[in-house]
């Protein structure tokens, strides 16, 4: 047998991408359970699960369950076990939620009251509220067959109710539904004159609860249960439509109500109004979810937010302005012209890319400005500025990535803004996403254009810079913002564009080159050179990727994967990937930067490092415009290993070690914490 088909022989069977996502969110939920982390932090952690879950059921779960129907590669057993997990999942998720965080909280003073145990002034209280602010708002609706089952948008509130008696019209309709309006908050604050000593608060729910029999004179509540569907809520645009601002704008009138994929009630809804859901619904009974608590743990943010209790929150972190590197008062094209600048954040504030745009705007000599715009959130100072330039008669770009999710309507609404005030809005390409960050002002300087840019692994969100690990970089250098430049043409023109010197693109070139660099040290691995890997990303799922790292392992070279979220290479397994490691970090920022490095040999020039936007999927390969960049400068490229590599490979306190059959393990709950390092660091922690 060859080499070649010896090592596809060697190849092992990858793990389950849907089981991958799922095993992430439980390193998420055990944050909730370290007695290092703050209550209220804990708190949050079991708050983000929920969310991922819910994306993961409109997202991930709703394409595998087409693809099971479709034969896909997908069998009902894969649909059954990820089921499972998912169900195991959530109920660890409440376990927490109510057996360790929640008798932890009411120990420190912060406490939800249901009906039973407020006392006859909180129920006075809250029959005052529920009169006032809920009971106006609330529609029940008895079924029979003029009042059909009413339409149940995706994730909303709602309560199911079995009655007895007659209607007001002598008939029998048993069950009704009430709908519960998504502007009533879901957590509400008791005064404080009423719980002495304590932070108190009722769940809307509890108030509906108490009050259900309102709203049904004359009849009585038999059963009844809060109940939450879950609906398939990506957003499917055809390639050739002829507009694709008012196509998605219609897509998003019908989200709401797309394919039903989960079904949540309470652990005590009788299984005849369960039934009665899942048949509305057409979901199978796997589909359903019992839950020992509110439907909604995302809304429990609402609390966080309300209680007074910041040692229960983890110490104030304020991202700290690089000053030795970018003076206050030096300006920023002065400063680039002398060299690049780093920006690694949230250690180290995202203010100077804002900065960086509105020194662009305000200066005379700037005459364009082109940005990519992913997930740029409903309130943005850099789109403010972009729409000042624009009105200061500045040359303004926008790509506006439209199909970025959830963000759609966001996005939508600022691209409506910019063309408003003259400034030229693309929408990217029809059939790919465009993910790539990238910000390039134009110049005059001394009678010749000079460009300068902004290049990043993450959104120009300062909010979420604030909470995500990701490095920016400031350029002036003349190959690289020629090269984003031309990005920038591409994505308006449509047209082909001149090799870059520098930059590597998706859905062209970047593939491919990390293919030869893995080949590379696959090479060096096998002439005895000295052979090196070290990827750091949020999700390895790209088939080729994959089997390229196992037959770099497979010649002899170290491989280091530090994956946050899924990963299907299963690493130490005897002759065929024992020389792969693959750690997670989950710690208080989520991790989201993308470095790259690979080493090939003993000398400085016998290595290379880039930075990227794209994950290693193939759909970040092949279905989106991404790009990554190499760190040139040496001493850049060594301050990046030093912050982005070897403190996540060394990290006792927040990174976990995959196993081959793809469960994880701590990698050490005392030892040092990469996060932590930087922000001590960078003198950003009180």
């Amino acid at each position: 047998m060859s080499p070649d088909l010896a090592a596809a022989a060697a190849l092992p069977a990858l793990l389950n991408r849907e089981r991958a996502i799922l095993e992430f969110n439980r390193r998420v939920l055990a944050q909730a359970r370290r007695l290092d982390v703050p209550l209220l932090e804990r708190l949050r952690y079991i708050c983000i699960v929920s969310s991922n879950l819910d994306e993961f059921f409109e997202v991930r779960l709703a394409d595998y369950i087409e693809a099971a129907r479709e034969g896909a590669g997908v069998s009902r057993r894969d649909l059954e076990t990820v089921a499972a997990d998912a169900h195991a999942l959530i109920d660890d998720q409440y376990a927490a939620f109510n057996d360790e965080v929640m008798p932890l909280l009411e120990r420190a003073g912060i406490v939800i009251l249901n009906h039973a145990v407020r006392d006859e002034a909180q129920r006075r209280w809250v029959d005052q509220f529920f009169q006032k602010q809920v009971r106006p708002l609330l529609v029940p609706v008895g079924l029979d067959p003029s009042h059909p089952f009413p339409q149940v948008a995706n994730k909303s509130l709602n309560f199911i109710a079995r009655l007895t008696g007659h209607d007001a019209f002598g008939r029998e309709n048993a069950i009704a539904i009430v709908k519960v309006p998504r502007v009533l908050p879901r957590v509400i604050k008791v005064p404080d004159k009423l719980a002495p000593g304590r932070q108190a608060f009722v769940l809307l729910t509890s108030v509906i609860r108490a009050h259900l029999g309102e709203l049904f004179p004359g009849r009585e509540v038999e059963a009844f249960s809060q109940f939450r569907v879950t609906r398939d809520s990506d957003l499917e645009v055809d390639d050739d439509v002829t507009n694709l601002r008012q196509a998605m704008r219609t897509g998003l009138t019908t989200r709401h109500y797309g394919q039903a994929i989960r079904l949540e009630v309470v652990s005590t809804c009788p299984s005849e109004l369960s039934d009665f859901l899942l048949q509305q619904f057409a979901l199978p009974q796997a589909a359903l979810y019992r839950v020992n608590g509110p439907v909604n743990l995302v809304r429990l943010n609402e609390l966080i937010d309300l209680a007074d209790a910041p040692s229960l929150r983890f110490p104030a972190h304020e991202p700290a302005w690089p000053q030795r590197r970018l003076p206050h008062l030096q300006p920023m094209f002065e400063r680039l012209r002398e060299g690049d600048v780093l920006l690694h954040h949230p250690f180290e504030s995202f203010e100077p890319v804002v900065q960086f745009l509105r020194e662009a705007v305000h200066d005379p000599d700037v005459l364009a400005i082109k940005q990519t715009i992913y997930r740029i959130g409903s309130e943005s100072p850099l789109m403010d500025l972009l729409i000042a330039a624009a009105q200061r008669g500045k040359e303004v770009m926008a790509v506006v990535e439209l199909k970025a999710r959830f963000d759609e309507e966001a996005n939508i609404n600022w691209a409506e803004r910019l063309e408003a005030v003259g400034a030229q809005v693309v929408y990217g390409v029809v059939g790919l996403k465009t993910h790539a960050k990238l910000l390039l002002v134009t110049r005059r300087e001394e009678g010749r254009l000079r460009r300068y840019a902004h290049l990043s692994t993450g959104n120009y969100n300062p909010k979420t810079a604030r909470l995500y690990t990701d490095v920016g970089y400031l350029t002036a250098d003349a190959e690289l913002t020629a090269d984003a430049d031309a990005v920038f043409q591409q994505l308006a023109s449509l047209g082909k564009m001149k090799t870059p010197r520098q930059l590597v693109q998706a859905p062209f070139t970047l593939h491919r080159r990390f293919m030869q660099h893995i080949e590379t040290v696959t090479e060096a691995a096998r002439a005895g050179q000295p052979a090196r890997i070290v990827v750091k990303i949020n999700a390895l799922t790209d088939l080729p990727l994959i089997e390229a790292l196992i037959r770099a392992g497979q010649a002899g070279a170290d491989v280091d994967l530090i994956v946050r979220g899924a990963c299907m290479l299963p690493p130490g397994i005897a002759d065929v990937t024992e020389r792969i490691r693959v750690r997670s970090v989950v710690g208080r920022f989520l991790e989201h930067s993308r470095v790259l490095y690979f080493r090939w040999g003993a000398s400085d020039a016998d290595e290379a490092l880039y930075l990227s936007s794209a994950d290693w999927m193939s759909r970040n390969m092949f279905r989106r415009i991404e790009i990554a960049w190499p760190l040139r400068d040496a001493a850049l490229r060594q301050r990046v290993i030093d912050e982005c590599l070897v403190p996540y490979l060394h990290d006792a306190c927040d990174a976990w070690r995959l196993a081959a059959d793809g469960s994880y393990e701590r990698a050490g709950s005392d030892g040092p914490s990469a996060q932590r390092a930087l922000m001590l660091r960078y003198g950003g922690i009180e």
